[in-house]
């Protein structure tokens, strides 16, 4: 058949199934070049989490999501030495020029002020106790008087002194130390420096007797004093004599 109208007809029908199908490769080169793109982006995303994730800083977080204090020493070289911070609560623990650790802390509160200074470890102690604060306890080891200045405080008789538990212990200056505590999150102590205990631990396994410590202090206002009428509270204080 030679239909002008026919021919004119089938032509422009094989033109539209060629557009068609060169739709649909489109299409589909496009639908592959997408999935494509997206698994690179995935990768590049896995690959940055990764990376941060594995970052410099072993860090820990509070319930409020601020950073409170962390490890890492994987590299360092160099003496150890502590800054105690008072204004900030905080104790940095060097290697050389870096830091290698950071700690949230409690220190003296005040009237029971820790001093500052530059001083030096001169003793550690595992399990040490305080000989002048704790509780007065009966021979069955229940507590009959608690909170007590052994110094200050006349002992009930048929009682004994039991002095409060201060584990990871680095005696610094005097009475002073640095030791696992109770963290009320502002200056709570009889004038040491309490830590968390993985902290604690951190501290005490990498500092030798002689390990210098220096301990800066800069203007603070106290404030309301939230202590006030308290003395003490479990696993926290240390004045040891």
């Amino acid at each position: 058949m030679n239909d002008p109208i026919y021919e004119l007809f089938a032509v422009s029908f094989q033109r539209v199934s060629k557009r068609k199908v060169a739709g649909r490769i489109l299409s589909k080169v496009l639908l592959i070049c997408s999935m494509f793109l997206a698994g690179c982006a995935t990768n590049r995303q896995s690959a940055i989490n990764q990376s941060s994730s594995t970052g410099p800083l072993e860090q820990k977080t509070d319930e409020y999501g601020e950073e409170i204090s962390y490890w890492n020493d994987a590299g360092s070289w160099g003496k150890p030495r502590i800054v105690i911070a008072l204004d900030e609560q905080r104790a940095y623990f060097y290697r050389g020029n870096r830091i290698v650790g950071v700690s949230i802390v409690s220190t003296g509160r005040e009237g029971y002020d820790t001093p500052s200074g530059e001083f030096h470890v001169t003793q550690k102690d595992l399990a040490h106790v305080s000989s002048i604060y704790g509780d007065y306890v009966d021979r069955s080891g229940q507590v009959v008087m608690e909170n007590v200045d052994a110094t200050k405080d006349p002992r009930p008789p048929g009682t004994v002194f039991r002095g409060a538990p201060m584990p990871y212990f680095l005696r610094i200056h005097g009475g002073i130390g640095m030791h696992a505590g109770y963290l009320p999150g502002y200056p709570a102590s009889h004038g040491c420096i309490r830590l968390p205990k993985e902290m604690a631990v951190r501290f005490f396994e990498n500092s030798a007797i002689g390990t210098p410590v220096v301990i800066r202090q800069e203007p603070r206002d106290y404030g309301p004093g939230p202590l006030d009428g308290e003395r003490y509270s479990p696993l926290t204080d240390i004045m040891e004599r």
